[in-house]
């Protein structure tokens, strides 16, 4: 006999009244604290600023096209570089990811709302106003110009007397502030609103990598938030924290940045890895392979992250036994991560393959981050990393992890819950093609810089001299930025024309497994009267295939007859 519903956790306080079916303008959106508008929003937020941040680096590229090119001076690249890299890191990568998280967890662990609504409310907020209050420096005398990392000397005001720096750290604090808020927030709601029956070996592999995820964010960003507040009294009050001059320490800065950075490295890919795991298993229709070593791996690559940060200060000299020691460590941190990417491979062998434009993401994400992974491991010996650590070869590392990694998991999972969160399909023909463009730019653009990087070609820099071999990866590297653009804005087309004409998708698209898809698509204000029994990471598909569940003994599973229940 199949178990009963069980009853959904509610949040104590009751919500504003809020019909997602009616059409009350732009201020319920602004007013809403339902955890579905708020995660779309944020993913808006992160679209807005991606475009920015494309037209930013689109202008570096023209910039470097040619040797000695004039298209722009120093001043206005080191602004649009700075403002590049910052743009992309906190008000891109972090809105993506907290925009699939809000819209996904309370669903995924059958629960109708986040924990504290009107702090989930104030974070987006927080962060989209730290964002603009980061652009308004360019109304304000000039952006910030030293570097997405700050570095001090270059951040005191002696090195750049403009406000920019001033506003990167109020823009990031307020960001940051928001960041942390949100952390919390995921944390309570999936250890404190999970469906009964659901124990921690019954998440979904995407809520266990937010839970790790949302721990490292509340341990790593304190250390950069009491970095800029240390910044903005040295700046404005002469404290003297990062000049070297009055006593204070410029490595000083290094650190706290990087005890912060290196871990937000696994902060942005996380959730990516979390993501993958459902689209391999959904699209291979298996079980994701090794769910505990998966999970287990995303624990340990959350607890050696804090153990790496000093292999970005390899050649700043703190001496052979603190650099033999951080470079055994962040060679350490790629067995968890080897592990995720033979569980994948394992979990796709002798699947029944389907190769949607989310699963055409999930493969080429195991092919791009591997790249970018070995190119890190490189970077973690010391010898190697002398000679490459301020060429293009970091520029093309970097890019690696972030779009190959984390945005080609973002990109999968965009395609795979876009149904759930719209209520329409997105178009395969041009997935297809956006798939083949994006992915085609995107290598034409970052696989040179490897070789720019081994010729010696110096990251940061406005311009170069025509050396051989200099000019010709350059233009290469240009045209691939472009058609990476013109992806960009195909998927802008692909989403509006969805949302205004594409085919109704129904509940259950993709024969999926977990709770999310339980419920209609897109989701009512109140996700579920009841949920579905949750005895296994499946529940969804446990009840759609009662006779084949997973949380059944094999011996039990053959000759096991039921009927089998309509979810829709």
């Amino acid at each position: 006999m199949a178990a009963q519903p069980v009853l959904v956790p509610e949040p104590a306080e009751a919500l504003p009244d809020l019909d997602l079916g009616g059409d009350q303008g732009l201020l319920q959106w602004i007013s809403s604290v339902d955890h579905k508008q708020i995660g779309i929003m944020y993913l808006w937020v992160a679209l807005l600023f991606m475009l920015i941040g494309g037209v930013e680096v689109l202008l570096m590229r023209v910039q470097l096209a040619v040797p000695k090119n004039t298209f722009m001076g120093p001043e206005i690249y080191n602004q649009l570089f700075t403002m590049h890299g910052t743009t992309m890191i906190f008000f891109v990568a972090m809105p993506a990811i907290f925009g699939f998280a809000t819209y996904l967890v309370p669903l995924m662990i059958g629960a109708n709302e986040m924990a504290f609504p009107r702090l989930n409310a104030l974070s987006l907020w927080i962060t989209f106003f730290g964002g603009l209050l980061l652009y308004f420096s360019f109304l304000a005398g000039g952006a910030p110009d030293a570097g997405w990392f700050n570095y001090a000397p270059l951040n005191q005001y002696n090195y750049s007397f403009r406000p920019g720096i001033d506003y990167y750290c109020a823009g990031l604090l307020l960001a940051g502030i928001g960041t942390v808020s949100a952390a919390c927030n995921f944390v309570v709601t999936i250890l404190r609103y999970r469906v009964p029956g659901m124990g921690l070996k019954q998440l979904p592999v995407f809520v266990w990598m937010m839970l790790i995820d949302s721990f490292l964010i509340i341990f790593s960003f304190p250390a950069l938030n009491a970095a800029l507040a240390m910044l903005l009294l040295d700046r404005q009050l002469h404290a003297h924290f990062f000049d070297v001059q009055a006593g204070g320490s410029a490595l000083l800065w290094q650190h706290l940045f990087w005890l912060f950075g290196h871990p937000e490295v696994y902060i942005v890919i996380l959730p990516s890895f979390g993501i993958l795991s459902e689209v391999f298993a959904v699209f291979s229709r298996k079980p994701i392979f090794g769910y505990s070593f998966i999970v287990g791996s995303g624990i340990a690559i959350g607890l050696l992250a804090f153990g790496v940060w000093i292999h970005h200060m390899l050649a700043v000299g703190l001496g052979n036994v603190v650099n033999g020691f951080f470079s055994a460590s962040s060679m350490l941190i790629g067995i968890p991560t080897g592990i995720k990417i033979f569980n994948w491979l394992a979990t796709m062998h002798g699947g029944s393959l389907r190769f949607s434009t989310a699963m055409k993401f999930a493969v080429a994400f195991l092919v791009e981050f591997t790249i970018g992974g070995l190119s890190g491991i490189a970077f973690a010996i010391v010898p190697i990393d002398l000679q490459l650590t301020d060429t293009y070869f970091v520029v093309a590392h970097i890019h690696y992890v972030f779009i190959g990694g984390t945005l080609f998991g973002l990109l999968a999972g965009l395609f795979y819950w876009f149904p759930k969160m719209s209520g329409r399909q997105l178009s395969e023909r041009l997935g297809s093609w956006f798939f083949w463009l994006f992915v085609i730019g995107f290598n034409g653009t970052f696989l040179v810089q490897h070789v720019l990087g081994t010729l010696g070609m110096p990251r940061r820099v406005y311009t170069y001299p025509d050396l051989p071999g200099w000019g010709t990866l350059n233009m290469i590297s240009t045209i691939g930025g472009f058609l990476m653009g013109a992806a960009t804005l195909l998927l802008v087309y692909m989403v509006i024309k969805a949302i205004r004409s594409g085919p109704a998708a129904t509940s259950d698209p993709w024969d999926a497994f977990t709770l999310e898809w339980s419920t209609a698509s897109p989701p009512p204000l109140q996700n579920f009267d009841r949920v579905v029994p949750v005895r296994s990471a499946r529940p969804f598909r446990d009840l759609k295939r009662p006779g084949d569940a997973d949380w059944l003994k094999p011996g039990k599973k053959e000759g096991y007859h039921e009927r089998e229940q309509s979810v829709d």
